[in-house]
């Protein structure tokens, strides 16, 4: 079966099934040969890596680290990860040599930021998700027009890896929720301003009434990190 028509056919049959039961199914009942998640280790985060975390504490957690990130997102990767009792997680980086080749002087970000995000988010992710047919995400649909129209099930074009979006329908106060009943740790820079949390220079504190993403690339026409978009033509090829 082809990877799209895959993609159709799991999410015809999978359109019913809440979150739990979603991802009890695509970890238990052999629906992939290998998955796993990657976590930003963001403000949401914890909602997620929670629930996997009462099926699958050793299922691999891919955590790419930008070298750019907030101080404050490695200490809460680290733990969060112990709270949850996750066994698996993988810290995953650009190796030093293609950094000092792509972008020496570390300008790359202001003058070609989808080509920044290319060197240091999706190549190294596609590197580790070698072998995996399938990995998890935590995109929402309320959290930008670009993801709007996601089912739990998509394709990424390059790979023809699926993309498991267990959390599409989880608006912020059913997260919330979910935080304090759990009673999970928050990241700190969220009480701070941060309600989305990238890599420390291109994000920046939100105001009252601005949308929670409006600090992620603030001033540029860039909304998504790369990840879940096609790769960028230029430098980091």
């Amino acid at each position: 079966m082809a990877a799209q028509d895959r993609a159709t056919d799991l999410n015809a049959r999978y359109r019913h099934f809440g979150t739990s039961y979603l991802l009890e199914a695509v970890l238990t009942r052999g629906v992939f040969d290998r998955v796993a998640m990657v976590s930003s280790f963001g403000a949401d985060s914890a909602v997620l890596l929670h629930l996997i975390a009462q099926i699958d504490r050793s299922l691999p957690v891919l955590f790419i680290d930008t070298a750019l990130l907030f101080e404050e997102t490695l200490t809460y990767q680290q733990e969060l990860a112990d709270h949850l009792g996750l066994t698996n997680v993988q810290v995953i980086r650009a190796s030093d040599r293609t950094v000092e080749a792509v972008d020496p002087y570390g300008a790359l970000r202001f003058g070609n930021p989808d080509a920044c995000c290319d060197l240091r988010k999706t190549q190294p992710l596609n590197a580790a998700l070698r072998g995996h047919d399938a990995w998890i995400t935590g995109r929402k649909r309320h959290q930008a027009r670009t993801r709007q129209g996601l089912d739990y099930f998509d394709l990424d074009d390059q790979t023809a890896r699926i993309k498991i979006n267990p959390l599409i329908d989880w608006k912020p106060a059913r997260i919330a929720a979910h935080l304090d009943t759990h009673k999970l740790p928050r990241h700190p820079l969220v009480a701070k301003g941060y309600p989305s949390i990238g890599c420390a220079p291109c994000t920046t504190r939100v105001a009252k009434g601005e949308d929670p993403r409006a600090g992620r690339w603030r001033g540029i026409v860039k909304t998504e990190c790369g990840l879940h978009t096609p790769a960028p033509t230029g430098d980091a090829t």
